[in-house]
């Protein structure tokens, strides 16, 4: 179902610019396409250059789960202090990103985190038939199933977290299937899990993805379709008027503004006031003598391991600091402990890519997509850690809204103007 807004008295747009060349924005100029639309994609940097580039690469819709949650308070300030921790905050008298932290707070309740997490089920649950789709309509790159997807702890209270948020998620109305097994038979199906894992829980029904090999593909898909992308195009005004919109001193009929990270800046003027902030993560990669057959997940430290090609990457920490602040040693270090502990047989003296990258956060856990309110410009983003996974989906219902002016019920919940 939809609801009509005062968009749909527009005339169906022919031209639409889309800013940024990550999986959201392609997606998004992807199946404005086939809906007939002529579109311009314009990055400031290059196609998937941004938090498309290093991340873990997981389309996890059954795990994909508001950012703020009760556990997230229980680190304490001592622990967000420190460049070790998984959730980092350095010290800071920015005000921005103080205000932001303190909605962020206010929304790490159960009650909060449930209706967040009720809000993104109707995505989730497009998510892996939107990349199908993409793929049947001419996009190369391939998914592939995370079969074996496992979950690895220490000892079987540390994975208790993890189950209660399952069964929290189940809770809210959303399927996730999984089994618990013992460490000895974790480590028989992944032999680069360490003699220190004490159990494991394996999900089923994910995938995995190489995130800049298939963004690439979905810009060849995009231009092979006749759509334009301007690589090294940094757009700092956008101008709506009786006309259409100017971009860059071009005039579109709409524009999507799917900047990630820096999506605040240009929204902004147009009634966007939820608060984007970049949650920074860290990877690299590097030889394993046992390369996992497909993602591991150790919880506990937040880190996220992927095969990519006849590497793994290793993944993440969150980090709430400026979009443009240098990569910090001290995060890639410490990743590179908790691995060395988790891991057996990873080369981690040999790390190549080393890369920090910036995931678009918004306090309450929500991503912003949907019309802004001037006529003609949109938004798409603020997805945090599940911009790739959300990323095909949220194109689709986008680019539906944009052509017939009408808002898919899967994303009244998410309007940039709540």
């Amino acid at each position: 179902m939809t609801s009509t807004t005062g968009s749909s008295a527009r005339p169906r747009p022919e031209r639409v610019a889309v800013l940024g060349a990550g999986m959201v924005g392609l997606s998004t100029a992807w199946h404005l396409q086939s809906a007939g639309v002529e579109v311009t994609v314009l990055d400031r940097d290059d196609v998937a250059a941004g938090s498309s580039w290093g991340n873990a690469g997981w389309l996890t819709p059954s795990m994909a789960v508001p950012l703020p949650e009760p556990s997230v308070l229980r680190y304490g300030v001592r622990a967000v202090l420190s460049p070790s921790s998984p959730v980092y905050v350095p010290p800071t008298a920015d005000l921005r990103l103080l205000r932001f932290l303190a909605r962020f707070a206010r929304n790490c309740t159960p009650a909060r985190w449930q209706a967040a997490m009720r809000a993104l089920i109707p995505l989730n649950n497009g998510a892996l038939a939107a990349f199908d789709e993409m793929e049947a309509g001419g996009v190369a790159a391939r998914t592939a199933a995370a079969e074996p997807f496992t979950a690895a702890f220490r000892t079987e209270a540390d994975s208790r977290a993890l189950l209660e948020e399952f069964e929290h998620i189940r809770a809210c109305g959303q399927e996730v299937r999984f089994e618990v097994v013992d460490g000895a038979s974790a480590r028989a199906e992944e032999p680069a899990l360490s003699e220190e894992i004490g159990t494991a829980i394996r999900i089923h029904g994910e995938r995995f993805i190489d995130p800049a090999a298939y963004v690439r593909s979905v810009a060849d898909s995009v231009v092979a379709r006749g759509g334009t992308i301007r690589p090294e195009a940094e757009v700092t005004d956008v101008a709506p008027g009786a006309g259409g919109v100017r971009v860059g001193g071009e005039r579109y009929d709409a524009v999507v503004i799917a900047t990630g990270a820096r999506l605040g800046a240009l929204a902004r003027p147009f009634g966007v006031r939820r608060l984007v902030q970049a949650g920074r993560g860290y990877s690299f990669t590097v030889k394993v003598d046992d390369l996992p057959r497909g993602p591991v997940y150790f919880p506990q430290q937040r880190v996220a391991c992927t095969p990519v090609g006849d590497r793994l990457r290793i993944a993440g920490m969150m980090e709430f600091r400026a979009v443009d602040a240098p990569m910090d040693a001290r995060r890639i270090q410490a990743l590179v402990d908790e691995s060395g502990r988790l891991l057996r047989g990873a080369h981690l003296d040999q790390r190549e890519d080393e890369w920090v990258g910036a995931r678009p956060c918004t306090a309450d856990g929500l991503p912003l997509v949907g019309a802004t309110r001037a006529p003609g410009v949109y938004v798409a983003g603020g997805h945090g850690m599940w911009g790739i996974t959300l990323g095909p989906v949220t194109g689709k219902l986008l680019a539906e809204q944009v052509v017939t002016g009408r808002v898919p019920d899967a994303l009244r919940a998410v309007d940039p103007l709540r």
